[in-house]
């Protein structure tokens, strides 16, 4: 096991030299795991740009990646899916990697368009993005304001709430189970399960056999009643997917689309609770909703990164020569908060949405998932400050603790007090 240095200066995220001739590259990598790391990785990103738009990481295990973290840098990596691919069977480090790796589910290959190249992504993706985007939009808005008024009643006669347990986290999760036409005896069953397996541990692997016997079932049903949601949708499309790519594309859409936006709802509320820019006062409003979001996918993005890519062969990013199989890191956060791009909040650039947090290129977040998860997340954050005007953090900011996940920048609890009310 590599040792690190202990000091209490930014150099503590530096490792010491690897061990080894084949990880001679990764002397002085850094490593991004561990709570100096997770509390504050936007501070570990500036200190790591100081050298260069592309560095040598260790992951949890002292597993050795590159993190690239310069926009420009990023934008070609992504742009180039034939030279780097997702096909994580490529990867060099593979009789290395212990079948219990922390970070297993992010890298073992699964039958699902993540992993997909060429031709087969795009029939994949294309079909996933036509079912998305025949979803009625006034139904999707009406379902969003129903699933959240339905939350707030739960708790709004108590005075006090966990917006990210009891209000963020579910959303998305309830939406979309609804449209996939689930029925209700196993929608509260699969928003179960999918929680599980996004908050990994040794339940996890079992919690996704159970999502994946629900989503065979639910796949029986629209055969027979086909109707208005995303499985018949796909069922009917001529791609023509086999019953394993329904299955598994399914399975990433729901869990792609809840855990991002849950957080990207978390992360707005946080923001509006803590920053005065976004205060009611009585000179006039805050400032409003859609910005608070938008700044939250530059400053504070849901998806901090996107493990990987691999290159098929040797090549250069960023001045650094990276050897063929070797796991390149998409610095999604870290692109956002290059200073050649970042925008300036206090100047407003509310209509600047050039961030990487939904991805970039032929893996990116396929179109219109983007769209909805910004309906979700509006209408969530919305209907809530309406519901509770008085709304307040009943902790100190600086006592609020951040998930120990190298992939989500998300809050461990967004605990807050409000003047009871009643049930609409």
């Amino acid at each position: 096991m590599t040792d690190f240095r202990q000091s209490s200066d930014a150099a503590s995220w530096f490792a010491a030299p690897a061990e080894g001739p084949d990880r001679s590259a990764f002397n002085g990598a850094f490593r991004m795991y561990g709570r100096t790391y997770h509390q504050d990785p936007a501070a570990a990103f500036t200190e790591m740009r100081r050298h260069g738009p592309v560095v040598p990481v260790l992951l949890e295990g002292d597993v050795p990646g590159w993190l690239v973290l310069g926009y420009r840098e990023l934008r070609y990596v992504l742009s180039n899916p034939t030279l780097f691919v997702r096909d994580s069977r490529y990867w060099n480090q593979w009789d290395n990697i212990p079948p219990d790796w922390p970070l297993m589910a992010y890298v073992g290959y699964q039958p699902s368009m993540l992993f997909e190249m060429g031709a087969a992504h795009e029939r994949r993706a294309g079909a996933v993005s036509d079912a998305l985007a025949a979803a009625d939009q006034f139904e999707l808005r009406a379902n969003c304001e129903r699933v959240a008024e339905g939350l707030i009643n739960s708790f709004i006669g108590s005075g006090r709430a966990d917006l990210t347990a009891q209000y963020a986290n579910p959303i998305p999760l309830l939406v979309l189970a609804s449209m996939l036409g689930l029925p209700d005896s196993d929608t509260r069953a699969l928003v179960g399960e999918v929680a599980t397996t996004l908050n990994g541990g040794p339940a996890a692997m079992q919690a996704y056999n159970r999502v994946q016997a629900i989503m065979t079932g639910l796949l029986e049903l629209k055969r027979r009643n086909p109707g208005p949601d995303l499985p018949s949708r796909l069922l009917a499309h001529p791609a023509g997917l086999s019953d394993e790519e329904l299955i598994q594309d399914l399975l990433l859409t729901m869990t792609a689309g809840s855990d991002p936006t849950a957080t990207w709802i978390s992360n707005t509320l946080q923001l509006m609770l803590t920053d005065d820019r976004f205060a009611m006062t009585l000179s006039g409003g805050r400032r409003s909703v859609g910005q608070a979001l938008n700044e939250v996918l530059w400053k504070e993005a849901p998806g901090q990164i996107a493990i990987g890519r691999w290159p098929i062969m040797d090549t250069q990013v960023g001045g650094r020569l990276i050897k063929a199989g070797d796991l390149l890191i998409s610095g999604l956060a870290a692109a956002n908060l290059d200073p050649k791009v970042h925008p300036d909040f206090h100047q407003g650039s509310a209509g600047n949405h050039a961030h990487m947090s939904f991805g970039y290129g032929a893996h990116g977040c396929p179109h219109p998932a983007p769209e909805i998860a910004e309906i979700i997340a509006h209408i969530a954050v919305e209907t809530l400050l309406d519901r509770l005007p008085d709304v307040i953090l009943a902790v100190p900011p600086e006592s609020l603790e951040w998930r120990s996940s190298i992939q989500m920048r998300s809050l461990e609890s967004l605990p807050v007090e409000f003047t009871p009310g009643y049930q609409s």
